[in-house]
């Protein structure tokens, strides 16, 4: 008889889009093991969105130890927790490390740590997108042996859980319903500004779909308020709303929205995730076969993203999300 696995240790660690994406395997490890106590450790900037998923037990945040001490702090927690497996989607040096601090008797482990009890061996992972990538290692851990995982064919991550929360009904004004509006995602890493289309192109996209009868609303991180506040100059009526969003409130308002647009950064994969009609821009710096949302997703491409034009957005957009009233 095969032994009941109790006790369970989840690993994902960064960035937010990864985080997201990787929902998807967190509810297939909570639909295998339904009774079994789950943990996961992550990162404090996402505990909150981690505790509030149906997919855990218990969430601990300091899975980027600091220093010796800390190292051995953590080391000695999941020793004396005693979890029968570990599924280690983070996959990086940092989790590989957790592995072999964890020997001579590292508990069960799923991932690609040398020397882990259920390795995913496929030669091909690391040129699969996030998706199929860890549908197909909890395949080989023996817990999705239907696994999709051809090239798109793994579903995108369930935010039902994160939607019960919102409103059921948007608020009236006046007696008026407030106009549709689309969300602009216009920042991201500061270290990768080539990831970024230039926020002006934003502010004559935001200009052509107001005029369409769309509302703008701007997301981003308090770092972002300068671009806010460029779009704002060719959209007077833009709703800033950097700095005042944490992640369940931007996907309630990707939930709402007629339509997102934005870079390949966290908040974009969030939103995306509710199924919100999205234009995800890509450049060279990151491929989308490896890493896009999935959903109701157009990708748009560029190597450079200051050649993209705004025309070509706004055509994707008007596919998309047509003007309301089909103005």
């Amino acid at each position: 008889m095969a032994r009941e696995i109790k006790k369970i240790l989840v690993i994902k660690l960064s960035a937010l889009g990864d985080f997201v994406l990787a929902l998807a395997a967190m509810k297939k490890i909570r639909e295998a093991h339904k009774r079994a106590h789950i943990t996961l450790l992550t990162t404090p900037q996402f505990e909150g969105l981690a505790k509030s998923s149906p997919y855990f037990n218990a969430v601990e945040t300091d899975g980027k130890p600091n220093g010796p001490g800390e190292w051995l702090a953590l080391r000695g927690r999941i020793k004396k927790a005693r979890y029968d497996r570990v599924y280690d989607l983070q996959t990086s040096a940092a989790s590989n490390r957790i592995f072999q601090m964890l020997r001579p008797f590292p508990p069960e482990w799923s991932g690609i740590a040398l020397g882990c009890a259920l390795p995913h061996k496929n030669p091909h992972r690391n040129s699969m997108h996030t998706l199929e990538r860890q549908a197909d290692q909890l395949k080989y851990a023996g817990i999705y042996p239907d696994a999709p995982t051809e090239p798109g064919s793994a579903p995108p991550p369930d935010l039902s859980w994160v939607l019960r929360k919102a409103p059921q009904e948007r608020p009236v004004a006046g007696g008026v319903m407030p106009r549709p509006y689309v969300l602009f995602i216009p920042g991201g890493s500061a270290h990768r500004l080539d990831k970024r289309w230039p926020v002006d192109r934003y502010g004559e996209l935001g200009k052509i779909l107001y005029e369409r009868g769309f509302d703008i609303v701007i997301l981003g991180g308090p770092q972002e308020s300068a671009e806010a506040r460029q779009i704002q100059r060719y959209v007077g009526k833009a709703r800033d709303l950097t700095g005042r969003t944490d992640f369940a409130r931007i996907a309630i308002l990707g939930a709402k929205a007629a339509l997102v647009v934005g870079n390949d950064t966290g908040p974009l994969h969030l939103a995306a995730a509710t199924g919100a009609p999205t234009i995800v821009l890509f450049s060279r710096a990151s491929d989308p076969n490896l890493s896009a949302p999935r959903g109701h997703v157009a990708v748009l491409q560029a190597d450079n993203l200051g050649d993209l034009a705004v025309a070509s957005v706004a055509q994707a957009a008007n596919a998309l999300a047509p003007a309301p009233g089909g103005a």
